[in-house]
């Protein structure tokens, strides 16, 4: 069974969860840990004579150090590039946050030390019209680690992220801060200080901007400590 299992949130969608979570599993491994992921639920696949197949849940299966079929990894796949209910609704299947509970559950006994859990967009993205994503994380009662892409008004959206998490009882295990633009954002450095500060959790790193966008450079880059000392 997976011995510590957090689930990934953005500020917003395009924040870099994806590349920030194949980093985290990248620097796991490196320190000699059995890691696992999963995206649950991922809209803007591509047709291809195994299925539908989604970038983000591949680079995620690409990065673990266990072998799983893509479709543990990715069980509900939909291949419009769009909000996941939309896409979901389009497809005629009804997505609920405990069938999503059931997947994260099954692949938890996967025997691992680190299993992480990769969302969609932020903590409020729809998954019907009665639940949204945050609840799957408030069932499993798991740790939360939050992904702030570093531009304008990340601040705010990193402390109404943080509030929200925190009021539904799960915490903020840690943060990772992502250069997603190639152009460092202005006055970064007193923004990362104010949410050093302010955000209440430890800092997993600040990664730079990669073109390459390579998991295993960026893992160096990351200190995940706070995830393995409690």
């Amino acid at each position: 069974m997976a011995k510590k299992t957090f689930f990934v949130t953005g500020t917003d969608t395009g924040v870099g969860k994806t590349m920030v979570s194949a980093a985290i599993l990248e620097a796991a491994k490196g320190s000699g840990r059995r890691t696992i992921g999963m995206k649950p639920i991922a809209s803007g696949c591509d047709v291809t004579p195994d299925g539908l197949r989604n970038e983000d849940a591949l680079m995620l299966q690409k990065a673990m150090t266990e072998s799983l079929p893509y479709e543990r990894i990715n069980p509900v796949a939909l291949e419009p590039a769009i909000a996941p209910h939309v896409a979901a609704q389009q497809a005629g299947i009804t997505v609920t946050a405990q069938r999503l509970v059931g997947f994260c559950r099954g692949l938890q006994m996967q025997p691992a030390d680190l299993m992480l859990i990769e969302g969609a967009g932020g903590w409020r993205v729809p998954l019907n019209d009665r639940e949204v994503y945050s609840a799957v994380p408030r069932e499993l009662d798991i740790p939360v680690i939050l992904v702030v892409s570093l531009k304008l008004g990340c601040i705010n959206h990193a402390m109404l992220s943080a509030e929200a998490i925190r009021a539904d009882g799960l915490r903020v295990v840690g943060w990772v801060a992502n250069r997603s633009e190639p152009e460092p954002m202005s006055c970064e450095s007193e923004t990362l200080n104010y949410l050093l500060e302010h955000l209440g959790a430890p800092c997993l790193g600040v990664l730079p901007w990669s073109e390459a966008a390579d998991p295993g450079l960026l893992s160096e880059s990351l200190d995940l400590q706070a995830l393995f000392e409690n």
